[in-house]
């Protein structure tokens, strides 16, 4: 036991973390010297690729010596934190990056203050200290302060400090000796974080920390062995402390695997302190036990924090339905969606009442939802799903909703406009703090009140902004915020948009779509520069007997269209309206698509 470490590496998005466990790797001796060397190799997803944001916990190991050290790549997005919080149990200390530039950030702190109520050690490293805007020992003050401010105890405030370049793998004891290899960072962590404890002889026990999903073996359970050992083949039983009453199940560890490197090696043994893969158990969820036959002994588990918002995932009920995507029925639909839930505690899916073909799905935020749809449609499924909506709760007889700890970095020019614009979505500005020559500002902003607003953030800063925001707590209801300010442009029959059409339309407002796009009545084609909904006939083309003009639709400037990603769709949407996602397009519209009905329904709200 005493060759073992276990380390989790904990950060804010985008501070660096993928890539230094890519040098990690490297300088390990992972790779064969002719082995194809991949950047990022732990965003093994291609949304993770393409996004450059880690979603799911990887594990890997190095080995230095005759030490083994397992390391828990983690995400650093707030959306996906109840990753975080269950892999902080596997292991018995943390290292902690922020990046010598930008600082702690809300991710930084939540995170940090998980790790520190586990009572872990801490190593802390400020990496991208190449970085031409560095200021390391400000840095430095900013983390001292955070790690006082967040209560711990005087061993974690005198925490090593080890100053990185993680792209050109390089690590020093001070800012002012530049570093050669990582080689001070595996001494450290060889030195200062504990080697895993537990009874060898004690009867066997686990705790499930994460799960994969393999189509062959079914669900694998990943966690360390907090005591004994295990052997292939073995009976065991499983249990939960949840739900302490229910009798153990019985089941057989069919397989094992450590982490060697990048790949899961099949073992025959394994003992306590090891972090293993077991495939075997149907059943097994994540927070489960996994002991001995005759020693059911649950582990406590940490409770994942509860969704913030919540989405309706529906079928498909477009004109266009079911001509792109493999999985349409609301059955594949349910099927998929509590598929998602074996893998990701966070993620929360009901039935909705009086609608078979409907599901609210809840989960930890905007980026949280918007990876399972996309990830959703890339597997050829399609889905309509509403705008999203915060989670309230009743806590002392008062309406609560869930607040936003926001963190924006702004040029100084920018940093009135970010304030007038949270203040009027009932933010609350904390502090202001000068960076060089920008401004770093710290508001409480209630969840809802972000919907929409990155968009507006990137206009008002001119594209130089980075927001960030981790969720706080709940508060009571802040009161009434206008979501959309604008209206739609709604396309009003069923055809393909016409360029004739589209130029007539453009005067109305902002554009969706070009020329040639399939459309129908009902569907939102752009945004009106008028606060009401404006119904236009993008498929209207010039009457035949104007022979004079024939050629001149050649001559009518269109106004490129504004593409939108998903979550712009998402933060568009009013309340009245849905999105279409399907494998090739993403289709705004109303939830109710005929226009007659459509205006019955608004008088009927408005009485």
């Amino acid at each position: 036991m005493d060759k073992l470490r276990n380390v989790a590496i904990i950060a804010h998005v985008d501070h660096g973390k993928t890539t230094l466990v890519d040098e990690m790797l490297k300088q390990s001796g992972t790779y064969h010297e002719n082995q194809e060397v991949v950047e990022r190799v732990m965003d093994s997803g291609d949304l993770e690729r393409e996004r450059g944001i880690t979603i799911l916990a990887k594990n890997t190991s190095v080995r230095r010596g005759d030490i083994k050290i397992n390391i828990v790549d983690t995400p650093g997005h707030a959306d996906f934190g109840g990753e975080v919080e269950r892999i902080l149990k596997m292991v018995n200390g943390v290292i902690l990056l922020v990046d010598a530039a930008e600082g702690p950030m809300p991710q930084t702190r939540f995170v940090l203050s998980k790790a520190l109520e586990l009572g872990h050690r801490v190593i802390v490293v400020l990496n991208k200290i190449d970085r031409p805007d560095q200021r390391v020992m400000e840095v430095v003050e900013e983390v001292l302060e955070l790690l006082m401010d967040l209560g711990c105890t005087d061993e974690q405030l005198d925490s090593p400090m080890l100053f990185c370049s993680g792209r050109q793998g390089t690590a020093s004891y001070s800012p002012d000796v530049p570093g050669v290899s990582l080689d001070p960072l595996f001494d450290t962590i060889i030195r200062y974080i504990p080697e895993p404890e537990g009874d060898v002889n004690a009867p066997f026990q686990m705790l499930v920390s994460s799960i994969d999903y393999n189509e062959f073996v079914g669900r694998i359970a990943i966690g360390r062995i907090e005591r004994g050992a295990i052997g292939q083949n073995e009976e065991i039983a499983v249990c939960n402390y949840h739900d302490a009453e229910a009798a153990p199940r019985r089941a057989k560890a069919v397989s094992l695997y450590q982490f060697e490197g990048l790949a899961r090696t099949p073992v025959t043994s394994a003992t306590v302190g090891n972090i293993i893969a077991m495939s075997g158990i149907g059943d097994i969820s994540i927070g489960d036990t996994i002991c001995a036959p005759g020693h059911a002994d649950p582990l406590p588990f940490v409770k994942i924090s509860a969704p913030t918002i919540e989405m309706t995932f529906s079928v498909n009920d477009s004109p266009f339905a079911g001509r792109e995507g493999k999985f349409v029925t609301s059955r594949q639909l349910r099927e998929r969606l509590l598929r998602e839930t074996l893998k990701d505690v966070s993620l929360k899916v009901k039935d909705v009442e009086n609608a078979s073909d409907s599901f609210n799905v809840a989960g930890r935020g905007e980026m949280h939802l918007s990876i399972l749809i996309e990830t959703m449609r890339r597997e050829g499924y399609e889905l309509s799903v509403s705008p999203p909506r915060v989670l309230y709760r009743t806590i002392d007889g008062k309406r609560c909703e869930p607040i936003e700890r926001v963190v924006a970095d702004v040029p100084s020019e920018s940093v009135g406009a970010v304030i007038e614009k949270l203040g009027s979505r009932k933010g609350e500005l904390l502090e202001l703090t000068p960076v060089g020559s920008r401004i770093k500002a710290t508001f409480l902003v209630p969840a809802r009140g972000l919907f929409g607003y990155r968009n507006e953030f990137l206009t008002d800063t001119k594209g130089e902004g980075i927001m960030a925001s981790v969720f706080e707590g709940y508060a009571p209801y802040k009161g009434d915020i206008s979501r959309r300010s604008s209206g739609s442009l709604i396309a009003f029959e069923l055809g393909e948009s016409i360029t004739y059409g589209l130029y007539n339309a453009q005067e109305r407002g902002a554009l969706f779509i070009g020329p040639g796009v399939p459309v129908y009545g009902g569907m939102i084609v752009g945004v009106s520069s008028k606060s009401e909904d404006i119904p236009v006939n993008v498929c209207k083309t010039k009457h035949l007997t104007n022979t004079r003009a024939s050629g001149s639709d050649d001559a009518l400037r269109l106004v490129p269209p504004r593409q939108l990603s998903l979550e712009q769709c998402l933060e568009f949407l009013a309340d009245d309206e849905l999105l279409e996602v399907t494998p090739k397009s993403l289709r705004l519209r109303k939830r109710i698509l005929d226009h007659s009905l459509r205006m019955k329904s608004l008088k009927a709200s408005t009485k």
